[in-house]
């Protein structure tokens, strides 16, 4: 029987919230927040930037994108599987993300990622940020987004 590619990722997150590979981190239902990534945020006018470094053999499943963005990888080699398309980046690079995007990233080398976000209130408050930039998964983003 063949997935679908909503369905591959839920099975691959899936795997990766059970603790079978002990270099996962995330599960796609919330923000990943965990020592061993860790995050730099930055503020500038109506922007937020967030950085994480990530070491080798790393894997990352991030949550539901709500809004088009650009992302950076500033070091580094990286595998991401993108809602189903799958693209080898080697540092530096950067792409545009749409909305509705989720991705799965594996570090092939450490590597240091970078997202672009819109912050139009200027707020530095990370969970308001996160409620507003992120879903947790693909029905929570239809559901905003009346989809």
């Amino acid at each position: 029987m063949e997935l679908k590619v909503n369905e591959k990722i839920e099975l691959v997150k899936e795997v990766l919230s059970s603790d079978l590979i002990e270099s996962s981190f995330g599960d796609g239902k919330s923000i990943c927040d965990t020592p061993e990534i860790p995050m730099k945020h930055s503020f500038a006018d109506q922007i937020y930037v967030r950085q994480m470094n990530l070491k080798k053999d790393h894997i990352i499943v991030g949550a539901v994108h709500n809004h088009l963005h650009v992302w950076f990888l500033m070091t580094g080699k990286v595998i991401i599987n993108n809602n189903g398309d799958v693209v080898e980046h080697i540092a530096p690079c950067y792409t545009v993300s749409n909305p509705g995007s989720q991705r799965l990233i594996y570090a092939l080398e450490d590597s240091i990622f970078v997202n672009i976000h819109k912050n139009p209130t200027n707020t530095q408050d990370l969970k308001e940020l996160e409620k507003e930039i992120v879903s947790m998964n693909i029905e929570e983003y239809n559901k905003k987004y009346n989809i």
